[in-house]
């Protein structure tokens, strides 16, 4: 028995935070004594299509390595990584039997690949949704009609699905008629992969941020100013922001910090490789994570907020979503309102005066990656799952 990841929600090997799901996932089934195989079906240009990382073997169908200039040649290659796609599923399913894809897609198309390749290889068709299912239909009439139809060809044809919050559960259940098909899986987190020494001889100390550098989802205009608020109160202190961002997201980042005057105290990370990135967590003295609280943010559930966890570092985090559904204000994490500029400051300051008593919070916070968090521990939920619906 193995189990396939599809999809093209996700890169792989390096990527974002649905890279780190479709990671801990398959890294968990392998140590659950079970096969996994990642393909994903991006069309994303890489010189190795193909390889193994952790015992994780992984496949790019689309199988080139840069950018055709011809538009027909590109279409013509995406064409055939549908073909590639169908190969490789078969040449998994005669050397080690799949019982089960879990297909991560947004796209309706893409979904109902994953459909077909389950049944020609007669495998359970598992969704995971990490996002509410309607998020990018809400406005419009034709829009709504398009997102209902998308949510009920899914409705149609999967045999089981895995939802991040209690949120989904209950959207889902409302939905369907036998919620045996549901199962809850919270964040998960490899909490190995954060037991790196820290760096020796860092010229500061700095609060750092990690993930999607924007000021709407990710509010990281809150925590630029509520550090500007006591940069000057806490001796050779920073903050340190790594991510994503756009181009507008840029100017706007660069903007509010040249407002601020606060240029030399704030450091924006280029593009960094996913073990950088970590390194650069685990160097943090205090991790924060900003997010703003609506419906769409409820529905999900922050992934790296698991990852901060793991660092064993002091943890700030604004009480979004299902957060204090695991979590408790200084008892294994630090938590804020959302939106709120002085709390935030007023809980940064109290963290960096008090930090004996924030470390050992966060030894706290660390405990519950391996267990409620934990990739493996979640893992065998899954497995189970799959094994019952």
């Amino acid at each position: 028995m193995c189990i396939v990841i599809f999809g093209d929600n996700f890169s792989f090997p390096e990527g974002n935070a649905a890279t780190n799901r479709v990671y801990t996932y398959a890294k968990g089934f392998i140590e659950n004594s079970l096969d996994a195989y990642v393909i994903c079906f991006r069309n994303d240009y890489l010189v190795n299509g193909k390889g193994i990382v952790e015992g994780i073997k992984y496949f790019h169908p689309i199988n080139q390595k840069e950018r055709d200039n011809s538009f027909l040649i590109r279409n013509w290659f995406k064409l055939v990584k549908y073909i590639n796609a169908i190969k490789i599923i078969r040449r998994i399913n005669k050397e080690d039997k799949i019982d089960a894809i879990i297909t991560y897609t947004k796209v309706t198309a893409t979904h109902l690949f994953s459909w077909l390749l389950s049944r020609i290889i007669n495998a359970k068709l598992i969704i995971e949704n990490s996002e509410h299912p309607l998020r990018y239909y809400q406005t419009g009439f034709i829009k709504k009609i398009v997102g209902n139809l998308k949510l009920w060809i899914e409705l149609k044809t999967f045999d089981g699905i895995l939802l991040i919050t209690q949120h989904l559960i209950d959207f889902y259940k409302s939905k369907l008629h036998n919620d045996k098909k549901i199962l809850l899986v919270p964040s998960t987190v490899d909490p190995a992969r954060f037991t790196k020494e820290k760096t020796k001889n860092n010229p500061f100390k700095y609060i750092g941020y990690f993930g999607s550098i924007n000021f709407e989802r990710d509010n990281v205009d809150l925590l630029i100013n509520s550090f500007s608020m006591i940069q000057k109160k806490i001796d050779n202190i920073h903050l340190v922001l790594g991510g994503m961002y756009s181009d507008l997201e840029k100017k706007m980042l660069f903007d509010l910090i040249s407002s601020l005057k606060i240029e030399s105290k704030v450091h924006v990370l280029k593009y960094l490789s996913r073990e950088e990135i970590i390194q650069y967590m685990i160097d943090a003295h205090i991790i924060v994570l900003v997010r703003k609280n609506d419906a769409d943010t409820n529905a999900s559930f922050p992934c790296k907020l698991t990852e901060y966890l793991a660092t064993g570092n002091p943890v700030i985090s604004v009480k979004v979503s299902e957060i204090p559904k695991y979590l408790t204000d200084c008892q294994d994490v630090f938590l804020t309102e959302p939106g709120d500029i002085n709390e935030l400051s007023e809980k940064l300051e109290f963290v960096l005066n008090n930090y004996q008593f924030a470390t050992e919070v966060a030894k706290k916070g660390k405990e519950l990656t391996d267990s409620i968090f934990n990739y493996k521990f979640q893992a065998k939920q899954i497995i189970e799952f799959i094994k019952s619906v």
